[in-house]
């Protein structure tokens, strides 16, 4: 819980929405991602995001952190079981019901929009996390600007999405040269800005979608410093997992470990 709640949020009376209410795509699989997240241990979650983002995010105690598009609040936990304190925010009701559940009291929930965070004052939080979220984010431009103004002079941002360069929904696979018998990552499209489909669970009659919005890494750039961020810190993070036995596993373990899975971006706000 935060002890100085006061000091960072408006007392129950949110600022004007400068913009219809937005609907998410994730809303209507709330209930299969929590489960997945709170029972998967051998998630890319568990194994390879949180214990980087401890690491790059370095909470103390009394640090205040806002997690922006926190979902049902896995990572929102996790800073907060660091030390931090600890808001969380998400356009889904229900994934915010299922945060608050899971949470208790250890983390203050609110379900607002990332590019409208209208429950809290300017100035506050010394970092703000984007946990596997933007690229499910129409508008980005108004992410960061939000994270700005909401962030402490010299603040930063800690995002991690799925590699732009590596994945690209509908434009990028994995290939397997015969002759060579090497497998290799095939990129068809880059550059373009695109918005895509995605099952939730593939081949699986009647599964739900949900939306993906493709940038390149100038978009991220261009879009973070017109915010006002600097970026600090890129790292690349690759698959933990490894193939079971057989003729490809060795190439398909090296170029596991050869093509990242996740970037993150530290941005300090200017």
């Amino acid at each position: 819980m935060l002890k100085n709640s006061s000091n960072i949020l408006y007392d129950g009376t949110p600022r004007i929405m400068k913009k219809k209410q937005q609907t998410t795509s994730w809303g209507g699989v709330a209930d299969w991602y929590s489960s997945y997240l709170e029972t998967t241990e051998d998630s890319y979650q568990k194994q390879v995001i949180l214990p980087n983002l401890l690491r790059i995010l370095d909470s103390k105690s009394g640090m205040k952190v806002i997690d922006i598009a926190c979902g049902q609040g896995f990572f929102s936990r996790e800073f907060a079981a660091a030390g931090a304190e600890v808001v969380g925010a998400d356009i889904a009701q229900a994934l915010i019901t299922q945060a608050k559940k899971l949470s208790g009291k250890t983390v203050q929930y609110y379900v607002a929009p990332a590019d409208n965070l209208n429950f809290t004052k300017s100035g506050v939080f010394d970092a703000a996390t984007i946990v596997l979220a933007i690229q499910n984010i129409k508008n980005i431009d108004g992410t960061f600007a939000e994270a700005k103004r909401v962030l402490k002079p010299g603040g930063k941002l800690v995002m991690v999405l799925m590699h732009p360069a590596f994945r690209i929904p509908g434009h990028s696979s994995w290939g397997f040269d015969e002759e060579t018998k090497e497998q290799y990552r095939r990129v068809d499209s880059y550059l373009s800005a695109q918005k895509a489909e995605l099952f939730v669970h593939p081949g699986k009659e009647g599964s739900a979608k949900t939306i993906s919005y493709h940038r390149s890494l100038q978009d991220f750039s261009k879009s973070l410093c017109k915010a006002g961020f600097a970026i600090t810190r890129l790292e690349e993070w690759i698959s933990h997992k490894q193939s079971q036995k057989g003729p490809r596993q060795e190439t398909e373990d090296r170029t596991r470990k050869e093509i990242p899975m996740f970037l993150m971006l530290e941005c300090k706000s200017t």
